[in-house]
C-alpha cells in the first residue's frame, strides 16, 4: 500500500490522509465534501496556517484585493490554473484588504503577488498578473524545489 499524503479540506479545514492516486476521488472525513474541487480556497489569517504548516501539498496563494484591476484581471486564469494544478498543488487566494495581518506578514508590496508554499515554507514569490498557462508553469516548476 502507498504512503499517504496529508491534505487540509478547503471546505472545513480538517486534515485528512489521501492515498496517491485516489485524490479525484478523496472526500473530507469530517464534511464530506471533495477534497480537491478544482478552485482556489479561500483563507483567512484563522485557516492560512492549516493549508501550509503539516500539509504534503504546496500551496500557490494568490495575494489580491477586490480594488486592483490587474488582480480582478487575473482573476479567471488563477481559477484555471487552479483547475489543472490539483491535485498536485492547491491554490489559494487571500483577501489583502480583508487580511491585512497576513499581507504584513509575508512582507506584501505590490498585489497581485503569487507566493509557493512547501513543507511549511515560502519557497517563491512573484508579483504581476499572468495569465493561466504561466502561472502553472510558474507553480509546478517551482514546486520541484
Amino acid at each position: 500500500m502507498s504512503e499517504s499524503r496529508k491534505v487540509t479540506c478547503p471546505h472545513c479545514h480538517t486534515r485528512n490522509r489521501v492515498i496517491p492516486g485516489k485524490e479525484t476521488q478523496a472526500t473530507c472525513g469530517k464534511c464530506r465534501e471533495s477534497l480537491f474541487p478544482g478552485k482556489p480556497v479561500e483563507l483567512t489569517q484563522d485557516t492560512f496556517g492549516k493549508h501550509v504548516m503539516d500539509t504534503d501539498v504546496p500551496l500557490l496563494v494568490d495575494f489580491w484585493a477586490p480594488w486592483c484591476g490587474p488582480c480582478r484581471a487575473m482573476a479567471n486564469d488563477f481559477e484555471k490554473a487552479a483547475q489543472r494544478l490539483e491535485p498536485d498543488i492547491r491554490a489559494a487566494k487571500v483577501n489583502t484588504e480583508a487580511e491585512q495581518l497576513l499581507a504584513a506578514q509575508f512582507n506584501i508590496k505590490s498585489i497581485p503577488t503569487l507566493i509557493l508554499f512547501k513543507n511549511g515554507k515560502a519557497v517563491d514569490s512573484i508579483s504581476g498578473a499572468m495569465d493561466a498557462n504561466n502561472l502553472e508553469s510558474w507553480a509546478r516548476s517551482r514546486a520541484m524545489y
